[in-house]
Order: structure tokens, then C-alpha cells, then sequence
């Protein structure tokens, strides 16, 4: 299954901390089914002040 994550950061912010809170374990379970590195998608969202918390399992 492949999921189709925006190309607005802040949409794509939003995107993928619903997918991790609801659907996803991890952040590499989310990249995996996006067909996206988890590197390429922690620099989208760093680009725009977000940093990934593995214990919260989400951006901030």
C-alpha cells in the first residue's frame, strides 16, 4: 500500500503526524508504505522547524 503524502509542508506536517497517531507504529513504518526515506522526510519537515520525537512518535 502506498500513500500519497502532500507537498505543502505544513499539510504534509499534518499528514504524517495523523498517519503516526492512527495507522503507523513508527516513522519508518510510515516511510515504508510512502516509498520515502525517513531521512528525505525529516529533512522536508526540519526545512520547516519540525524535528521528529521517536518516543511521541511525531513531529514538533
Amino acid at each position: 500500500m502506498s500513500i500519497q503524502l502532500p507537498h505543502d509542508p505544513i499539510m504534509l506536517l499534518s499528514v504524517v503526524n495523523m498517519k503516526l497517531r492512527d495507522c503507523y507504529p513508527s516513522l519508518e513504518a510510515l516511510c515504508d508504505d510512502a516509498e520515502i526515506s525517513p531521512e528525505e522526510l525529516e529533512n522536508r519537515l526540519r526545512a520547516v522547524g519540525y524535528e521528529y520525537d521517536k518516543e511521541n512518535n511525531q513531529f514538533k
